[in-house]
């Protein structure tokens, strides 16, 4: 038998996902699975992209310019001129998911045997875009104690070398919750410029903030335009996980012509998917509202039930709609597998994401879980209780 790369043996397993088996397994045994262990939100998808969908009228289902439509760039560029003034259709490449529009950045601006540095813990699967571009993360820790914020400047500072040619972030931040601040986008900004890197922020979440805090773009970073580029995706922000549609985003001219090739050798991102993602465009600002207020319902839910548990201690996020709670256990790989094999409260358990997947240095966040309040109030609570019912026998054991 052939033998396969090493690239692909290299490939990290996504600690969202490779829990599914037992999962499974609990469910033929008629065990009720909730799962907080996926973002993928119970929300509604705007009637204003279903009925695009539904009231299709083609005649071909053909390729879309590879950059995509003009028509959804251009509503597009409306859409991010509001986040930042200038921005034009010509700034802006559709792509298929926020992930193609990672993939394809790192291999415009990077080559076999760069560095990116990225605050941790961080979404699991930047490891595996950097891995396929040849790209070595170096990560640098932030604190469960400071709810995740900015590590301290002079720690970027000690990660950059002749290699380093980006800094990756996400903001609000998944796994986390953490919502950036302009004082720490301001000091990314000072680092950016002095040393001549890209600063990538992924801005999915924007939509989802929180406590009266406000995003801020890194499109609004003056004196770096050309450093700057934004991973950007409806999936969220429209409960449009399956449309699978994202976009490149960039001041950066020779940056957006290159980003282009690789479009090309794809073709072009998907019809159906753009079209429902340019009349999401159309979705009034009360259903963001609407979606909020759910959103910091559901957070406040669990937050408040995971912190009233002995020995678990989870920081309240200010966006996105993830936490990232510790534990009273020593390795939470093997309780997210053993509440899925062995436990179960009034014929309901929890899958949750381990948390030690969104960290690329060995051995930390080994205490820690990832959870994803996407689904309603009923469930959360119901987990909570759980997971507060597991942790007490798991630690009789």
């Amino acid at each position: 038998m052939p033998k396969i790369s090493n690239r692909g043996l290299a490939m990290p397993e996504s600690p969202i996902r490779k829990l599914v088996p037992y999962a499974e397994k609990a469910k033929s045994k008629g065990v009720e699975v909730i799962h907080l262990n996926i973002g993928q939100p119970d929300i509604k998808t705007p009637e204003v992209a279903l009925d695009r969908i539904k009231n299709i009228d083609l005649k071909v289902v053909e390729y879309s310019h590879s950059a995509g439509f003009e028509s959804y760039r251009k509503g597009l560029a409306n859409y991010y001129s509001e986040i930042s003034k200038g921005i034009t259709f010509e700034d802006i490449m559709v792509t298929t998911g926020g992930s193609e529009a990672l993939a394809f950045g790192f291999s415009t601006c990077m080559n076999p045997g760069d560095e990116i540095i990225i605050p941790e813990p961080f979404y699991a699967n930047y490891n595996g875009f950097a891995m396929a571009a040849g790209v070595k993360v170096q990560p640098i820790y932030s604190d469960i104690k400071s709810g995740f914020a900015l590590p301290p400047i002079e720690e970027f500072e000690k990660k950059i070398n002749k290699n380093t040619k980006g800094i990756l972030i996400c903001n609000p931040g998944n796994p986390t919750g953490y919502l950036y601040s302009q004082e720490e986008l301001n000091q990314l900004k000072e680092i950016v410029a002095k040393y001549d890197l890209y600063l990538f922020a992924d801005e999915v979440y924007r939509e989802f903030c929180y406590d009266g805090k406000q995003h801020y773009s890194i499109l609004n970073l003056e004196g770096i335009e050309n450093n700057v580029i934004v991973v950007d995706s409806v999936s969220k922000r429209y409960s449009m996980c399956g449309a699978r549609i994202g976009a490149l985003i960039s001041r950066n001219k020779e940056f957006m012509k290159t980003a282009l090739k690789f479009g090309q050798a794809r073709l072009s991102p998907p019809t159906f998917g753009q079209i429902a993602s340019e009349a999401a465009l159309e979705t009034p600002d009360s259903y963001f509202e609407e979606v909020n207020k759910e959103y910091i319902e559901r957070r406040d839910l669990l937050i408040d039930g995971l912190n009233s548990i002995d020995g678990v201690y989870c920081p309240k996020p200010g966006g996105a709609f993830y936490a990232v709670a510790e534990l009273p256990v020593e390795d939470s790989d093997h309780f997210c597998q053993w509440i899925l094999e062995d436990f179960e409260l009034n014929g309901q358990t929890v899958m949750m994401a381990p948390a030690s997947g969104f960290y690329a240095t060995e051995g930390k966040g080994k205490n820690q879980v990832r959870l994803a309040y996407v689904l309603e109030k009923e469930k959360l609570k119901n987990a909570v209780d759980c997971l507060k019912a597991a942790l007490k026998k798991y630690n009789e054991k």
